[in-house]
């Protein structure tokens, strides 16, 4: 039995994109071992996929903010006993950067990673056993599949499947997701279009749910809330209950951010709204029922997005 330990630490949408791996490895050697270490956030992300035997959790960004700290230390510790508990048969670096690179260094078992030409931070390659050329003029969800396709000799199907389930939350009433927060300003879409495509939801019948996950997400949502008339603004919510309410809406729209990608995983009709990236690299992925619209240079009006989740069915 081949035992595989996949690196992909964060962020979300990084982590969404590598879920396919272990659908693909899986289908291709179904009797292999599936381990993955993550960031802490995303632990019971990666866990609702069924291929995966264990998750091995980092935190990276909250142990570098301790690290004169005893619990920084011991979870340090713990980190190192779990990824050296086991001699994998490969270890294979997704995220092509130096940090996780240095990571599955800490592991034992032959290191796959993207060659300097391919990684995202060239430095990376030097520090894997075995390096792999995946050309970066390519979707992200590609670009895993394809190292990892390369890294344990098969090749790559056709079709994109994701692999996890959520139970969808309970609801009285019809409701569609507005996803309008971002870290970056540059993907942020306009208020007052969300304000527009949410009336237009309104009058279909939806009720309009704004989750957030910042004090300035948080003041977001209530401006735009105030300019419907049947909008909810939820309490802050963890990551696994977050995945439920978007897996029983009705219709999703938000910018380029990892819950929409999460929604997209999911199967549900998602339009995702460009303001500043390329969906040619980071667009939602994997169905018939998603629809990127604008891009760098084109910030998408509300009714091409409008029109984006009527051509999945959505309204």
């Amino acid at each position: 039995m081949k035992k595989i330990l996949l690196v992909k630490t964060s962020s979300l949408g990084d982590v969404i994109h590598n879920l396919p791996v272990a659908t693909d490895i899986r289908r291709q050697l179904p009797e292999a071992r599936i381990d993955w270490l993550v960031e802490e956030p995303y632990a019971a992300l990666v866990a609702l996929h069924p291929a995966v035997h264990r998750v091995i959790p980092v935190a990276i960004r909250r142990w570098r903010r301790g690290l004169l700290g005893h619990r920084t230390w011991k979870e340090i510790a713990e980190f190192r006993r779990l990824s050296q508990a086991e001699a994998y048969d490969a270890v294979v670096d997704t995220q092509g950067l130096v940090k996780s690179a240095v990571l599955a260094r800490a592991a034992r078992g032959r290191r796959h990673g993207f060659d300097a030409a391919s990684a995202r931070e060239p430095l990376a390659a030097r520090l894997y056993d075995v390096t792999h050329h995946v050309a970066r003029a390519q979707h992200a969800v590609r670009r895993n599949r394809l190292l990892a396709a390369a890294a344990l000799g098969y090749r790559v199907g056709d079709g994109i499947d994701y692999g996890i389930a959520a139970p969808a939350a309970a609801a009285r009433e019809p409701y569609c997701v507005l996803l309008h927060g971002s870290s970056r300003g540059d993907k942020l879409w306009p208020e007052a279009s969300w304000i527009e495509l949410g009336r237009r939801l309104e009058a279909r019948g939806m009720r309009c749910l704004l989750p957030w996950g910042s004090d300035d997400e948080r003041l977001r949502s209530g401006r735009i809330a105030a300019g419907l008339e049947r909008a909810d603004v939820p309490a802050a919510m963890p990551l696994d209950r977050l995945a439920g309410a978007l897996r029983g809406a009705r219709a999703v729209a938000g910018v380029d951010t990892g819950l929409t990608h999460l929604a997209a995983a999911l199967s549900r009709p998602v339009a995702a709204i460009y303001c500043a990236t390329d969906p040619r690299l980071t667009g939602v992925v994997g169905g018939p029922a998603t629809r990127n619209v604008g891009g760098p240079g084109h910030v998408p009006s509300a009714e091409e997005v409008w029109e984006a989740l009527a051509d999945v069915g959505a309204v």
